[in-house]
């Protein structure tokens, strides 16, 4: 039966304030917690004391807290234990690695402005540029990033950017990044130079000093790859030691409406103490079987930038304490595009996938011709692989099988006899 009549007011069922004592509630947990995992502060309001502290309050230089996309002491904490692994004063959250780049182009260009790229640089970054860039007036310029004369014919007073990319995205070129730095700062002293320091990951090398009292200007780095860790977060930073070119490239961030969700950032801390040594595992790993499949008769040419008679190798071993886990086989012209595809579908332990640094290793075929804009000395079909955390022995024994039944698709030799009657 009914406790009510109509027209009148319902009874209470329970304590009216009990929604505002839900929200306003006064307990304080005590502030002296700690343990290994950093707090996941999070939140789009940020509360103030008054309205003149509301006023007053800043965050661009991490004094305070402001609003949610602007960073939480979650954040904060992340970026400045990238500043520590880059060797960087400041550091910024992007919300994927393509995303820190074209931040740090639309921060530092302008119409009538030259932007340089290596030819073997992460495509989309190119992509960016023919694209978004050239509509806006910026103009785009590609140099071989193995021959610093290349990127010194290119120099002038319109360009105000030059990005350089260690090792080369795919093929894994590794470049003279001193005399690249050198050249700039000879031909263009109002360039910024920008390096993609994912390969690297602050392992390798120190792009900051690079020894002779050169280094790069800004660093950006795909968290996504190593720093995650785990396949699983999308994330991108960009890190430099200059105050007034923080100051650029935080307000482009800030006007772009850019930020980071705190449960990836709460991932990417959790894994970043461990980082060195999934580095220096996968490299080892990544070593051993590039030296493995350099004497795979299947297999042209290995590329890696620790593998002696790869593209320079004699700058990675000036530059580098270390190497990524990644590898490319340049597999022999004689196969076919599909032939190789059909051996990458084959394999067991490599999945196909985009992306690196994870604990699964990952494979995926290239075409070599139309990579480049500029002349390239690779033939017919390139694989690279990206070493995960699975046993070596495993891995090198999925590439054997594979490797095997690619064998047996080839071509036989044409009989000689057959071709003296047709010539």
């Amino acid at each position: 039966m009914s406790d009510t009549s109509e027209g009148s007011t319902p009874t209470p069922q329970r304590n009216d304030t009990l929604a505002t004592e839900l929200i306003h509630h006064p307990y304080k947990p005590p502030a002296d917690f700690e343990s290994p995992a950093v707090p996941v502060f999070k939140g789009s309001t940020v509360y103030f004391p008054t309205v003149a502290a509301l006023r007053e309050r800043t965050w661009a230089d991490k004094s305070g807290y402001t609003y949610g996309l602007h960073g939480t002491p979650t954040s904060f904490t992340l970026e400045s234990r990238l500043a520590s692994l880059e060797g960087a004063k400041h550091v910024i959250l992007a919300p994927s690695g393509l995303s820190a780049l074209t931040i740090v182009d639309m921060a530092l260009l302008q119409q009538g402005d030259a932007m340089l790229l290596p030819d073997n640089v992460y495509n989309p970054s190119k992509d960016f540029a023919r694209n978004e860039l050239a509509r806006w007036g910026i103009s785009q310029r590609l140099y071989d990033p193995m021959q610093p004369a290349s990127l010194a014919a290119q120099l002038d007073r319109e360009v105000k950017l030059v990005w350089l990319e260690a090792a080369g995205s795919v093929t894994l070129e590794f470049p003279d990044l001193r005399a690249l730095v050198r050249t700039v700062r000879e031909k263009a002293p109002q360039a910024v130079i920008a390096l993609d320091n994912t390969w690297g990951a602050g392992i390798a090398f120190n792009a900051f000093d690079l020894g002779e009292g050169l280094g790069v200007d800004v660093t950006i780095h795909a968290l996504t790859k190593y720093p995650s860790g785990g396949g699983d977060v999308l994330m991108g930073s960009i890190a430099c030691r200059d105050d007034a070119l923080n100051d650029k490239l935080t307000w482009t961030h800030s006007r772009l409406g850019i930020g980071v969700g705190m449960n990836d950032v709460e991932l990417v801390l959790r894994a970043l103490p461990n980082l060195p040594l999934r580095y220096a595992a996968q490299d080892a790993s990544a070593r051993r079987i590039a030296e493995w499949a350099q004497a795979q008769p299947q297999v042209a040419r290995v590329l890696h930038p620790a593998l002696p008679g790869s593209p320079g190798h004699a700058h990675w071993a000036s530059h580098c304490k270390a190497a990524a886990g990644l590898l490319t086989l340049e597999i022999n012209a004689q196969y076919t595009p599909a032939q190789v595809d059909a051996f990458v579908d084959g394999l067991r332990y490599f999945h196909i996938g985009w992306s690196w640094g994870g604990p699964v290793s990952l494979a995926v075929p290239y075409q070599a011709k139309g990579m480049r804009k500029l002349a390239t000395p690779y033939q017919g079909t390139l694989v690279r692989l990206c070493i995960g955390l699975e046993a070596t022995d495993d891995l090198i024994a999925d590439l054997a099988q594979g490797l095997a039944r690619l064998a047996e698709t080839a071509a036989p030799a044409a009989d000689p006899a057959l071709t003296a009657t047709a010539g």
